[in-house]
């Protein structure tokens, strides 16, 4: 979390690659069901607070090892600092596991009719985020991003995996929701309601995303020259790009090609006016 001026940035942390817990969280698929909410992803909701035997209280008393919760530490520090400014409002933000938990405090605010925090609420904007919950679930939390006027958006790159995991198909029944800012190798964007491929595992698509892969590894070498000094890739995201030839979808995960995409990228000029006057929140 972050402070300048009356801005807020609450920033949730991706998967770290050796972080055995964080792991544990993305696998654990099974479903936590909310009564009049919808299911979502348990293992995201115990990294968030999620409490053993009560689930979501809306307050809890400090227990004998006086652990601390993400969901409770957030929004109780949230409220010090609005208390301090009252005109200071907040965003929220994450890559990865950080964009599935951005998404979910805001949806846990929501069912603790938190309206005095989510009014200050500007905006959820994830990246690499992958489906957090079902339809009903999804349904809800366009209500109420709706009800206070909260814009929320998902940014895609390319071939990501993770976008396109835990399933949504008959199986698993995740879905998303909210308008996807999906950007393709080049760095060039559109406003869509699904990334394209969206189970990932389709014989269809695997060329084209072998020569995506292809493409991505002659770009890593020519960006030093055509974008600047800045954008050059050390060995090791080079070596990793290498393994997209044989597991497209990884290396497009990587934090680097979103961040390019927050640099690089642009959307058609129609997206901004609806951005802008639409849906952002009255002062």
């Amino acid at each position: 979390m972050f402070k300048y001026k009356n801005k807020i940035v609450v920033a949730f942390r991706g998967t770290e690659p050796f972080d055995v817990d964080a792991w544990q969280i993305d696998i654990d698929i099974s479903w936590y069901e909310f009564p009049g909410v919808g299911k979502i992803h348990a293992g995201f909701m115990k990294a968030l607070g999620l409490q053993k035997s009560t689930g979501w209280p809306k307050r809890i008393s400090p227990g004998p090892t006086r652990k601390s919760f993400a969901y409770y530490t957030l929004r109780e520090k949230l409220k010090t600092l609005i208390h301090e400014n009252g005109d200071t409002k907040f965003i929220l933000t994450g890559h990865s596991l950080g964009g599935a938990l951005a998404i979910l405090f805001a949806a846990v605010l929501a069912m603790h009719e938190e309206g005095m925090l989510l009014k200050r609420l500007e905006g959820v904007y994830t990246f690499g985020q992958p489906r957090v919950g079902n339809e009903q679930f999804g349904e809800y939390m366009k209500e109420k991003m709706k009800l206070y006027d909260v814009k929320y958006f998902r940014c895609v790159y390319s071939n990501d995996l993770v976008p396109r995991l835990p399933y949504d198909d008959t199986t698993f029944m995740y879905k998303h929701f909210g308008p996807c800012i999906y950007f393709n190798s080049c760095y060039k964007g559109q406003i869509l309601e699904e990334e394209p491929n969206k189970n990932y595992f389709s014989m269809f698509h695997v060329v084209p995303k072998i020569l995506n892969a292809i493409y991505e590894l002659v770009r890593s070498f020519m960006m030093p020259w055509t974008k600047g000094k800045e954008y050059g890739e050390g060995l090791f995201m080079k070596v990793f790009r290498i393994t997209a030839l044989i597991i497209p979808g990884l290396t497009e995960h990587y934090p680097v090609d979103y961040v390019n995409l927050t640099r690089l990228g642009n959307l058609p000029s129609s997206v901004y006016p609806l951005e802008s006057n639409e849906n952002s929140k009255h002062d």
